[in-house]
Order: structure tokens, then sequence, then C-alpha cells
């Protein structure tokens, strides 16, 4: 990967483009069981936060996620999914907002081993974006490992419910 490309993960799953995008709109299921919102229809808006030791207390935990807010900006069913960061707060970065305007996309395809998960993080690349080597094994994990866990098993490996 060169330093200008956007940051991107790829997987491959013996499922129906469907049922792949079927999964991806269960954002709980892959990536974080306290997402606030509905990620499945047009113009649908959540909340990740990867703080699940303190719920509704984000501030207390000084590093990771606080939180990014995301809307659905392109819905096709078994095609692609489209989520824009309309705002966001990274602490482990020196710009807390960087993921803000970024755009998360999910480009679905059939292929002759299974149905293909491109997945990218536009406006992150290597060159630009502090967060970029942390955000890559993140996503890396959740794209190649817990999504298609939760498609071929039905449960991923998202993070945790908040402890109570």
């Amino acid at each position: 990967m060169s330093n200008t490309e956007y940051l991107t993960a790829t997987m491959t799953v013996d499922r129906t483009p469907e049922e792949v995008f079927e999964a991806i709109t269960n954002v709980r299921g892959w990536w974080s069981e306290n997402l606030i919102g509905h990620s499945t229809a047009l113009h649908d808006e959540f909340v990740f936060t990867d703080d699940f030791e303190y719920a509704g207390e984000t501030a207390r935990a000084k590093t990771g996620i606080r939180f990014a807010r995301f809307q659905l900006t392109e819905v096709v069913p078994g095609s692609r999914m489209v989520w824009h960061c309309v705002d966001s707060l990274l602490t482990f970065v020196d710009d807390p907002d960087e993921w803000t305007g970024t755009t998360v996309v999910f480009d679905i395809g059939v292929t002759d081993q299974g149905t293909r998960v491109h997945f990218t993080h536009e406006g992150l690349t290597s060159a630009e974006s502090a967060c970029f080597e942390a955000c890559s094994a993140g996503w890396t994990f959740y794209i190649s490992k817990s999504l298609p866990q939760l498609i071929t098993t039905g449960v991923g490996q998202p993070m945790p419910s908040y402890h109570r």
C-alpha cells in the first residue's frame, strides 16, 4: 500500500451478497454491542464508542475512540453501504476529530471464491492520518475476522456491552 491510499481491508466468504449485506447492517454483531441508534436504512444515524467500561461516562477513560457518529448516505442491498462520519472524538491522536468528514464504504461483489467485501475508510491515509496504524489494525480485525465470523456462524467478535 502506498502512503496516499485510503485505509482498506478485504474479505471473502461463501455466502450470498444479500447475507453479507444483512450482516454489515448488524453493526452490533461485528463491531460494537454498544451502538446507539440504527444502522440499516438510508439516513439512519448511529453512534459508536469503544468505551465499554463506563456507560455514559466516555470521558473517564482517557484513550480510544470516545465516539464517532455516522449517517448512512448510501444503502444498496447486496451491493454497497456507505457511512459518513458527521462527528467524532478520538483521544489517542492530536487531532481528536480526525474521523469527522471521512467516509466508510463497504463494496460487495461476487467472485469465484464467494462474496467479497472491499472495505475502505476514505479520508484516512498513512501519509496524513495519525490514527492510521491503530485504525488499520482495528478495522482489519473487524472486517477480516469478526464480520466473516458473524456471517458464517451467527456470532461475531464485537466490543462487548457495557460492564454493569
